[in-house]
């Protein structure tokens, strides 16, 4: 907690050496309605990011069973260092954020998307088969698709919104989509996967285990419902140009394009 605290307290102090970043509307006295983004709710109206917000508000209920309980469940395991071995998913995160750009150029916002919910539920089928005998590679291989997990969802997510969202919106739709995700998605998903596993608990005296196969095919099934959803109803802005004209090639690549 201590080196959390000072971690945060160098972050904050770091901030200062930022380059100046006036809001877009400088000269302008704020409102609250600035300060709390209710503008930004506008964008709503567009069918696909209506889609995009409520898709990201429901995956962030299954991925919850992932930040809460995964180490409980390989401390369950007897994997040792076990919160050692989770950091694995942030190397993998790194990694996959240096290569977005070249996985942008060839498979746009939807396909990037669609990539990061199906990792989720790939995930937790790795959790529900695998053991801390012959099948612990499953365990490895769940925790090293967390770069595919948050990266091609939440990281392109934030750059289809910056790109979606007019320049005096773009602050306030981050914030909506921070609230949406971060905020209600993860706290229904801390009490929904918090009654789970309570439901699939043994309790033998005083320990405590936990059928945890049966736990994970939970998340995973409802990481594939919203991929299913999400695919169907998500349009990226290259669908709707071959829509308009069929057959015509694409003449920018999806990193140049307003998503």
């Amino acid at each position: 907690m201590r080196i959390a605290a000072a971690a945060s307290a160098v972050l904050g102090a770091f901030c200062f050496l930022l380059p100046h970043t006036p809001p877009q509307r400088f000269g302008h006295r704020a409102a609250w309605r600035d300060v709390v983004g209710i503008d930004a709710l506008k964008l709503m109206r567009d069918r696909s990011f209506a889609i995009f917000v409520l898709g990201s508000f429901l995956i962030c209920i299954p991925l919850q069973f992932y930040y809460t309980f995964t180490n409980p469940f390989l401390n369950e395991l007897n994997v040792t260092n076990a919160a050692g071995k989770m950091t694995l998913g942030q190397m993998s995160e790194i990694f996959f954020m240096l290569v977005m750009p070249w996985f942008f150029r060839r498979l746009g916002v939807k396909s990037m998307l669609l990539a990061g919910m199906g990792a989720w539920a790939a995930r937790y089928m790795l959790f529900a088969s695998g053991n801390n005998g012959p099948l612990v590679w499953m365990l490895y291989a769940g925790i090293l698709l967390h770069g595919v997990c948050y990266d091609f969802f939440f990281v392109t997510g934030q750059i289809y919104v910056d790109r979606k969202a007019p320049a005096d919106l773009r602050a306030g739709a981050q914030g909506f989509i921070a609230f949406a995700t971060l905020g209600v998605g993860m706290f229904i998903g801390s009490w929904f996967s918090g009654k789970i596993v309570d439901a699939f608990s043994i309790t033998n005296g005083a320990e405590v285990s936990h059928i945890w196969g049966k736990i994970w095919i939970l998340p995973a099934a409802g990481a594939a419902a919203i991929l299913i959803l999400f695919a169907l109803f998500f349009r990226s802005a290259e669908e709707a140009r071959e829509t308009a004209a069929p057959g015509m090639p694409a003449v920018a690549s999806a990193t140049q394009e307003k998503v």
